[in-house]
């Protein structure tokens, strides 16, 4: 025969040998008489290995699984929370108990009495003598002292006497009906048990705090908690664990395994949620220690200086975070203040910048008017002469369609130039109705050499009848061209460059807009280039850029000329992909 560690399951003909301790609260010969079917179940179910039944109590339980030398437990869970605590343990299975109809809460606590004892409900115990079988017996003992911190009884200055007598259980029950106790705290259905196999007549004994739920045989003082636990140590290996874990779930309830260990069958781990609240009620087994008593006493003795010190002791601290909170608010104050100045600074200084900015723009307008208009004039000089050459040859017209690019574009130039001597005089551009898709296709004209030599997929989509808009198309212009050449910028180190612009002509920026229904323009932009890497208000600012050789003015004018059309510039990463999206908000009814 070998221990668990000369063999594995199904290791033929090595037999493993794992011991289980059951908790022997009925003797040892009774336990091994319940368990044994059980263990044979599970060597059967396991072959290669065999199960040994270990009948202890709970002293004897915790040693022995600290020195290894068992590998399973059965007991209540009240023992399985104090010995996880110390010991890495594997909750396998809840028992279901064959009576109460396969309950899983069948643990609990019955005062009984003898039935001509004067005694009639709880606070009529004080002062008696009682017997119970031990002080880590969660249906034998803690269950019934959970009961009384309840009812705001202390169930260490409560008693007159209390003795332990351990296992079995039968002894509690006689110490009553002999008279040699007032009382006896028994596990949950002790007596009907003891009167079932005629040790004991019910009519001798009165239960105390006397309850019985619904669907339940047995009659109760305290709450029910959940059934004994089939746990595992850390040392059993996983496919050892898990082959136990499911012969026991299969176990069916007409087994004689199942029948002879008094339960139905066993089902998936319950939450032991009631048993460690019992047991925080509790503080660890046996209610308040010997100091918390003593304070108790203490101020019961002193009651006027023990108010005066609970007094300093609360006000204390809150007067301490008082004096913290002031300090905290003196301090954001003062970073309030020192952030306020360095955001002013940072005004001025782009103040300044604008101001040089201007100046310079203003001479370059100026000085680029004049060649710009001479550009225009001899273009369109030079287009009233070929027509009046009146020759239809193929480069005829490739000259006349050159010409009217050049006269094109030097007008557009002009407009530009126009706006932006406009816009440093704080003037308004004219505004007159225009449709976005024209201006769109313009923009993307600009930019064709560039697409066709970066290899990017071009898409765009449009969605709802097109609308016209009040607006100033130079500036729209120089929004897109901006935008568009942002995007192409950010793609050029992209292996996939993919640009699409879509246009929904009726979408509706906030749900207040849709309950109007008042329908805006939509213009979106998304590329697959490096995303934004900025945060978007500081890239908003003027002077504020990420390229090499920007100058940061691109989007603040893209700012301004959306903010006189009185429209949303919305900047942000894509989420389906790296790249970035943007999207303009246009309305068509300026207020």
């Amino acid at each position: 025969m070998h221990s668990i560690a000369d063999g594995e399951m199904g290791d033929d003909p090595i037999e493993a040998v794992f011991r289980v301790a059951v908790l022997a609260n009925h003797g040892v010969t009774e336990a091994k008489q319940r368990w044994q079917p059980m263990m044979d179940y599970l060597s059967q179910r396991l072959p290669g290995n065999r199960f040994e039944v270990v009948p202890l109590n709970f002293t004897q339980m915790d040693q022995q699984l600290l020195d290894h030398r068992i590998q399973f437990i059965v007991t209540n869970p009240g023992q399985y929370l104090s010995l996880s605590n110390e010991l890495p343990l594997s909750w396998l299975a809840t028992m279901r108990s064959r009576k109460h109809n396969g309950a899983t809460y069948a643990i609990g606590s019955t005062i009984i009495v003898r039935a001509d004892s004067p005694i009639q409900t709880l606070n009529d115990m004080r002062g008696v003598s009682i017997v119970a079988s031990d002080p880590q017996a969660l249906g034998g003992y803690q269950a019934a002292v959970g009961l009384l911190n309840k009812r705001g009884i202390e169930a260490s200055s409560f008693f007159g006497d209390i003795h332990f007598l351990g296992f079995p259980l039968e002894p509690l029950v006689y110490q009553v009906r002999d008279g040699s106790v007032d009382a006896a705290i028994t596990p949950y259905c002790t007596l009907e048990e003891m009167v079932d196999g005629g040790l004991v007549k019910r009519e001798d004994f009165r239960v105390i705090n006397r309850q019985r739920p619904e669907g339940y045989d047995c009659d109760a003082s305290t709450p029910l908690y959940p059934n004994w636990s089939f746990a595992a140590s850390d040392l059993v290996p996983s496919p050892i664990t898990q082959a136990v874990t499911q012969a026991l779930f299969d176990l069916p309830a007409d087994a004689d395994a199942a029948i002879r260990a008094d339960l139905m069958g066993w089902t998936a781990p319950v939450s032991q949620l009631a048993v460690i609240k019992l047991y925080n009620e509790l503080q660890l087994h046996g209610g308040p220690p010997p100091l918390y008593d003593a304070a108790r006493k203490w101020f019961r003795l002193h009651r006027e200086p023990a108010i005066i010190l609970l007094c300093i002791f609360f006000l204390a601290p809150l007067y301490h975070l008082w004096l913290e909170y002031k300090i905290r608010q003196k301090n954001e104050f003062l970073m309030a203040t020192e952030r306020q100045l360095k955001d002013k600074e940072l005004q001025l200084e782009r103040m300044q910048s604008a101001a040089i900015v201007g100046e310079i723009g203003a001479g370059l307008a100026h000085e680029l008017n004049q060649p710009i208009a001479a550009i225009t004039q001899y273009s369109e000089g030079a287009l009233m002469a070929l027509e009046k050459l009146d020759q239809q040859d193929l480069q005829h017209q490739q000259l006349q369609e050159v010409l009217t690019k050049i006269y094109n574009q030097s007008m557009r130039a002009g407009s530009v130039v126009h706006r932006i001597r406009g816009l440093l005089r704080r003037r308004r551009s004219g505004n007159s109705p225009l449709f976005i898709l024209p201006l769109l296709q313009e923009s993307l004209a600009l930019f064709q050499r560039t697409i066709e030599q970066q290899q990017v997929a071009l898409q765009l989509r449009q969605q709802g009848q097109e609308q016209a808009l009040l607006g100033d198309s130079v500036g729209l212009s120089q929004v897109l061209v901006n935008l568009i050449k942002n995007a192409i910028d950010a793609m050029e180190t992209s292996t996939e460059k993919q640009l699409l612009i879509r246009i929904d002509y009726q979408a509706f920026p906030s749900e207040r807009e849709m309950q109007l229904q008042q329908p805006w323009l939509l213009l979106e932009i998304r590329d697959s280039g490096t995303g934004l890497t900025a945060p978007i208000n500081q890239l908003m600012e003027s002077f504020a850029t990420t390229k090499e050789h920007g100058l940061g003015l691109g989007l603040a004018i893209c700012r301004e000329v959306m903010t006189e059309h009185q429209g949303l510039l919305q900047l942000e990463n894509r989420l389906d992909r790296q790249g970035c999206r943007v999207r303009l908000w246009l309305p068509y009814q300026r207020n």
